[in-house]
């Protein structure tokens, strides 16, 4: 029996890579020109990292992570979000000792045990930054601006930032007390993972999916009506910061994110048609969670964004991937002393950094010639026995049909020339 690939992961066939390719492209790019530098962490870390880091009333503690016990009897779990292995290794590192902020973007597999549908995968992939060492709201609208200008860059519309404040410890210890008062007479309309969360976290019970929760919490007391001085001026700071650089925005009072650590400012980008999931990116302030994870009190903002979400969206919405397989020649060869020579200037062609292969299992002319058109050759160069002889290549434009002669010695960086050129 065939084995295939395990449930809720996917194999990115080269259709599906061209969209992967624009959107690292994109990622390396625009972090570099905001400053950005890349971070690269295990796939795995100690458990103990994300019970102490995400928290262990959030879905992906309680429900989700995929944790073992190796050899060394140690629990070990494939990392399920970015942020806790971006702080262990700001930690680790010491890099709270640098000047700050420390300012780091990452990319790469992530890994959560759920019901897989459209949008949502065992294994994906996050783009995802980190800022360490400043409370300023100006870096949480740049945090945001730069999530946005990202989107806008990779071609999609129909974008809405959904924004809040989900205070500080003081703010929301006051929030709570108001909640749980509010909440008392409704305890048996609560699902059981919310009647778990009351006590912990009542905030969390506003990010339950249950329609019967949901329907529980209308009319709830917000967090926003608790804030203090501190924090709704923050608050403010930053929705000034967006207005300044025109990006417009929702305040949204029941939106608390999914995770423990966050503080003060939260937001999600959210976008239509890439199924149950509509959020392609979501992130905010966690001022408490280096310190909560071993380090110096240190502020910390961040977002995190799905990959295959983002492809998704791509799709629907109709924006093209980059292709990087299409060949710039296919060299066509007649007889075994045209092979020789046309591999000789097959790797003279890949020093010049031109994009070109050959037929290596025996093709007629015909066949070679139907094989560049599908490879989506711009040139075909045609060497057999004659044109060893005369020390010419025969170079074909596929498009239009023209034909010329070029000399062997030159052939090579003559085709890169017009390559280079039509590229530019």
């Amino acid at each position: 029996m065939l084995t295939k690939r395990p449930r809720g992961t996917n194999d990115f066939m080269p259709e599906e890579t061209v969209f992967w390719r624009k959107l690292e492209q994109t990622v390396h790019q625009i972090c570099s020109e905001y400053g950005y530098h890349e971070l690269r962490t295990p796939i795995f870390e100690h458990t103990e990292l994300f019970l102490r880091g995400v928290g262990e009333t959030t879905d992906i503690v309680e429900k989700e992570m995929y944790s073992f016990t190796d050899r060394g009897d140690r629990s070990i779990t494939l990392r399920p979000e970015g942020t806790a292995p971006t702080v262990r290794a700001f930690l680790e590192h010491k890099l709270y000792g640098n000047a700050q902020p420390t300012k780091f973007y990452y990319i790469g597999p992530m890994f959560r045990y759920g019901r897989p549908q459209a949008g949502r995968f065992r294994q994906f992939h996050q783009f995802g930054i980190e800022v360490f060492g400043s409370k300023d709201a100006a870096v949480d609208a740049e945090v945001i601006t730069l999530a946005m200008d990202f989107f806008q860059r990779l071609g999609l519309t129909g974008l809405a930032l959904h924004i809040n404040s989900v205070g500080c410890p003081s703010c929301r210890e006051t929030h709570k007390e108001r909640l749980l008062a509010f909440l008392e007479p409704k305890i048996g309309e609560l699902c059981e993972t919310c009647l778990g969360r009351r006590e912990k976290n009542p905030l969390r019970i506003f990010d339950c999916k249950s329609s019967d929760c949901q329907d529980a919490i209308k009319g709830a007391p917000t967090i926003a009506e608790t804030l203090c001085p501190d924090c709704a001026g923050h608050f403010e700071q930053v929705q000034n910061y967006l207005t300044a650089v025109n990006i417009p925005f929702v305040v949204d009072e029941t939106m608390v994110r999914g995770l423990d650590y966050y503080t003060n400012t939260a937001f999600e980008i959210m976008v239509e048609g890439i199924g149950a999931q509509s959020s392609i990116a979501g992130g905010g302030r966690y001022d408490g969670l280096v310190e909560q994870c071993g380090g110096p009190a240190t502020p910390g903002i961040g977002f995190g964004s799905g990959l295959e979400r983002i492809i998704a969206t791509m799709k629907q919405q109709g924006v093209a991937g980059v292709n990087g397989v299409n060949l710039d020649v296919y060299l066509i060869t007649l007889g075994e002393i045209g092979k020789e020579q046309a591999f000789k200037i097959l790797q003279q062609l890949r020093s010049w950094h031109v994009k070109a292969d050959h037929d290596v299992i025996g093709r007629s002319l015909k066949a070679q010639m139907k094989q560049a058109d599908k490879l989506g050759a711009e040139y075909a160069l045609i060497i057999g026995a004659e044109e060893v002889e005369k020390r010419m290549a025969l170079l074909r434009n596929m498009a239009s049909g023209d034909q010329e002669e070029v000399n062997f010695n030159r052939v090579a960086q003559y085709i890169a020339e017009k390559v280079s050129g039509r590229q530019e």
